[in-house]
């Protein structure tokens, strides 16, 4: 009963194989194993799954079931002779055989499997493991593996052309090992010698950074004793060997975890974090590079797959990490550690504490550090520059450790895990207040003015806190600078949300009035400026509900612009007018105003350059409200007319928030220098550019790319460049958005010029992101036309299509009843077909991939006649057997060709010639079918008109046509 189950499970299989639903055959293939004993069978369908593992690209799965596909009852091959082997490859045999063990010795790669005992079916089996371990980089077993195969069947030409392909391969391998050993020993030589001039020491190490960037490189780096050279030169105390030692060790630590955990005990964490606690910026993020790269190689280890002896070697890289979590948070309280240090320090807690999927269940690195590092944020958090105990700090310090503790708090799973977070943030506020010394009071008001700057629910219940909103009372009037700039600026992120803002706005404006009149220092005038700004802008977008009179937030406005043109006001303080501005910029006079202002736009785009990235945020959320690119929601008439029969407060849009006024506002911003103040923030490697930074500036990319005329401008700028990181990172909202911007590029422009290089190849994955039926159509109608342009420069871009599982989806769309979609898809379709993995999907049997395209060249549309006869054409070229298939798929074939014959478009009319010559190429009694019909009075009349400039391709198609049917002997010429 077991045994005829199986049977029919592996039918199922072979039938769902065939029909390329490759993930339901290995299901079937593997139920089937679990019920079956008999060898025989066992064996095919290990043979049979691992053919599913190879078309899945799963080839460890792949090359392991390969080994088990064996036949116990077949003859041994050990004993075959190598008389079977053509001469052409005995030399290349014995070359390569000793070149082999040299390569198996220093790889220690693991064997699948050992000796299959095989017959002749079973040489499938030991092909597709060769075809597996040949994608896994294993050439070695894989030339072993196609090797026997060409001894049991020399005659077979894909065996032949494997083994020459991995011979070649295999020999290059060995080529760069042997001339990497060479270049390596050179570098070694030239560093190891004290009479070496300081530029050729200087240029060894930097070749030697370039060496460890490659695998073979930094294996002979390690293997070399170059882990003693590399202590030396950290040992030199000259920064640029140094700087070399460091980008050195990160080579050799990517993507290797034991390599990495060599260097991390060789060079120790404390003195690589004393390292990175220099004021150097470029050593301080070279070492955090290289931390990262070691924490990348030791989280590693979930996603490799260790058996036997490689099992046993593999240490347990936990105890690893927490000692680096433990000295990074350590360097956040050092006043050792330089204002550099420690925010490379915070960007490396940021990148690697929180989950990055919440999806995953594990959340213990962020409930350790919450229980043994929260403290220590805190306490960078609450940092005042002015006081003399603050720590070295950037301007970028601060905002870093509130972005850590949002993550943080984001990161937990439970009301108890917040309720926990909440009571430490309470206890080291609570604990800092001090009646007696007003420096703690300043401390405590300004943790609480970052934490609400992070995870803002957690900072409006810690403004409840008892003489919290007392002491901020008290310090705005206070004669001490340093205390009235605290508290206004913690009054100001107070008054984020309007249901929140109710007591800043009662209580608040007054105050903030008050110290806006009287003070005499410009700094603390402009935040108190930005306090009055936000509050006015409680309203957002409604123009019917504004907080302040009219015309008084064009006032602030224009106050803001003044400030940020000057030029003599510091940086960190002309930061507050842009915030200002990004919240006045919701009414859309003060936009307005504010791009036609190009001085105060240009000083706004400088300042979004600077070393301080705070101020990211603001210019990315002043740049949406001028566009217009956040959403909006749709109005239902209906609704707006119950709201007012009901007296509801309806929301009302300003005149110059139409689409004329916001054409005209990117026109502006485009001219003043836009796409480059985007680029350098998109560029900025800091967590301070968090992924709703990005989303924002997906928005503002996506609302300047609406007018193919302007898309060169952001091309020529870098634009296209700067929009593959969006579109890969952020938000969902965000990705999408970059997707879509990336899209209307890519149809319109040369994609070697919009991405040049392999950039390119990244911009395939966001488009094909967007043919998902969750996309709205003129998503899947940019993206499709960006595809069809990428598909048409190289078939390298196509197989990456191919390999991103696109096909699917253009041919759901080819299907679509809206014309403009089924055409982009037919388009895509007519470039794509010229890739063989395409052509096979239309050579397999069970589908209507060919009928479909027949069918579309039969409908009435020109664009969408000529991109199916174009996908016909290259189908027909390609493969006989498409020829035949042409004739049965369909009753209407032959009309719908010589309806294509007799187009009056050229294009189509070519095209379909173009068919009827690759159908009397392909077969002499199709040739005499068509003959015998109406096409060859077609053929006829189309051949003797004059080939003038125009016509030329279709006459003279047409007449090589009418000469195949003379070859044939169908027609004699005429004398």
């Amino acid at each position: 009963m077991a045994e005829a189950e199986a049977m029919q499970l592996k039918e199922e299989g072979n039938q769902h194989f065939q029909l390329q639903d490759y993930k339901a055959a290995t299901k079937s293939y593997s139920q089937a194993l679990k019920l079956t004993k008999d060898k025989a069978l066992l064996a095919t369908l290990y043979r049979n799954r691992a053919a599913c593992g190879l078309k899945t690209e799963s080839y460890v799965q792949a090359a392991s079931d390969a080994s088990r596909g064996r036949a116990s009852d077949g003859p041994c091959v050990k004993g075959c002779s190598r008389k079977a082997i053509p001469k052409s490859h005995l030399y290349t045999l014995n070359v390569l055989e000793p070149l082999l063990e040299i390569l198996l010795s220093q790889q220690g790669h693991r064997h699948f499997g050992g000796a299959i005992d095989i017959n002749s079916s079973d040489i499938k089996a030991l092909y597709r493991r060769c075809q597996a371990l040949e994608h896994l980089g294993k050439l070695d077993q894989a030339f072993k593996d196609v090797q026997r195969c060409a001894t049991l069947e020399p005659q077979n030409q894909s065996f032949q052309e494997t083994l020459r392909r991995l011979n070649t391969s295999i020999q290059e391998k060995l080529r760069v090992q042997f001339s990497t050993d060479s270049r390596v020993q050179t570098m070694f030589e030239i560093l190891l010698d004290r009479n070496s001039e300081a530029d050729k020491l200087e240029k060894a190490a930097n070749n030697l950074i370039v060496l460890s960037r490659e695998e073979a490189g930094a294996e002979r780096i390690f293997q070399n004793n170059g882990m003693a050279l590399l202590m030396q030169l950290l040992d030199t105390k000259r920064p640029e060997l140094m700087l070399a030692a460091v980008r050195t060790l990160s080579g050799m630590c990517s993507s290797h975890r034991a390599r990495a955990t060599a260097i991390l005990h060789a060079v120790r964490i404390d003195r690589i974090c004393s390292l990175m606690a220099v004021e150097s910026e470029e050593m301080s993020l070279a070492v955090c590079n290289l931390l990262q790269a070691i924490i990348d190689a030791l989280s590693d280890e979930d996603k490799q797959e260790h058996r036997g002896k490689e099992e046993a070697l593999v240490l347990d890289s936990k105890k690893d990490l927490k000692q680096i979590t433990n000295h990074l948070l350590d360097m956040l309280v050092s006043k050792k550690v330089s204002g550099q240090g420690r925010d490379q320090a915070l960007n490396l807690l940021n990148k690697n504490v929180p989950r990055k999927d919440l999806a995953i269940h594990d959340n213990s690195r962020t409930i350790y550090v919450v229980d043994n590092g929260l403290r220590k944020i805190l306490k960078v958090v609450g940092q005042v520059p002015d006081l003399p105990s603050c720590l070295p700090l950037t301007d970028n310090t601060r905002m870093l450790a509130s972005i850590l503790i949002n993550k943080l708090y984001d990161d937990l799973r439970c009301d108890p895990e917040r309720d926990h977070f909440r009571k430490i943030c309470e206890e080291y506020i609570t604990g800092t207040f001090d009646p007696q010394d007003m420096d703690k009071n300043v401390i405590a008001i300004q943790t609480v003015s970052g934490i609400l700057q992070g995870p803002f629910d957690l900072g409006n219940q810690l403004l409840g806190l008892k003489g919290v909103m007392e002491m901020m009372v008290a310090l705005c009037g206070s004669e001490r600078e340093t205390d009235q700039l605290v508290a206004v600026e913690a009054l100001i992120h107070a008054s984020t949300k309007l249901s929140r803002a109710t007591f800043i706005i009662t209580n608040g404006v007054s105050l903030l009035k008050e110290i806006y009149k009287t003070t005499k220092n410009e700094k603390i005038k402009i935040r108190a400026l930005v306090g009055l700004c936000k509050l006015g802008s409680a309203g957002g977008t409604d123009y019917a509900l504004r907080q302040f009179a009219e015309g008084s937030t064009e006032k602030l406005a224009k106050q803001c612009r003044k400030w940020l043109c000057n030029a003599s006001i510091d940086t960190r303080t002309r930061k507050w007018a842009v915030e200002g501005l990004a919240y006045l910029t919701l009414d859309a006079d003060v936009k307005d105003d504010f791009v036609q202002d190009i001085p105060a736009l240009q000083a706004m785009f400088e300042l979004a350059k600077t070393p301080d990235k705070t101020i990211l945020y603001s210019v990315a959320t002043t740049l949406v409200n001028c566009t217009n690119s956040y959403d909006v929601k749709e109005v239902i008439p209906e609704l707006v007319q119950l709201a007012k029969f009901s007296k509801q407060h309806v929301p009302e849009e300003h005149p110059k928030d139409k689409k004329d006024f916001v054409d005209m506002r990117v026109k502006r911003l485009l001219k003043a220098g836009v796409t480059s103040a985007l680029v350098c923030m998109v560029k900025a490697d800091n967590a301070i550019l968090t992924d709703q930074t990005k989303e924002l500036l997906a928005r503002v990319f996506l609302a300047l790319c609406d007018n193919p005329k302007d898309r060169g401008t952001i091309v020529a700028q870098g634009g296209g460049k700067a929009l593959i990181p969006l579109a890969l990172e952020g938000t969902d909202v965000g990705k999408v958005k970059a997707a879509h911007a990336l899209a209307k590029i890519a149809a319109v422009s040369n994609p070697d010029i919009a991405f040049p290089g392999e950039r390119v190849y990244e911009v395939v994955r966001p488009l094909v992101s967007l043919l998902n039926t969750q996309r709205d159509g003129l998503q899947n109608y940019e993206a499709l036309l960006g595809l069809t342009n990428l598909s048409g420069r190289s078939d390298k871009l196509r197989k990456k299509i191919f390999k991103e599982k696109a096909l699917p989806d253009i041919e759901n769309y080819m299907f679509e009843n809206h014309d403009q979609l089924r055409q982009a898809a037919t388009e895509c379709m007519c470039n794509m077909v010229v890739n063989k993995e395409v052509q096979e999907r239309f050579l397999a049997d069970g589908n209507d991939r060919l009928k479909l395209v027949v069918l579309l060249c039969g409908e009435d549309d020109d664009k969408l006649q000529n991109a199916a006869a174009g996908a016909l054409a290259m189908l027909t070229a390609s493969h006989k057997k498409l020829c035949f298939k042409m004739t049965e798929v369909t009753t209407q074939w032959l009309e719908i060709l010589q309806r294509l014959c007799l187009h009056d478009r050229l294009s189509v009319q070519h095209r379909g010639l173009v068919i009827a010559y690759n159908l009397l190429a392909a077969d002499a009694e199709l040739a005499k079918k068509l003959v015998e019909s109406e096409l060859l009075e077609i053929l006829t009349v189309v051949g003797k008109q004059e080939p003038d400039e125009k016509r030329a391709a279709v006459v003279q198609t047409a007449r090589e046509c009418l000469v195949k049917c003379m070859d044939y002997g169908f027609i004699k010429p005429v004398s």
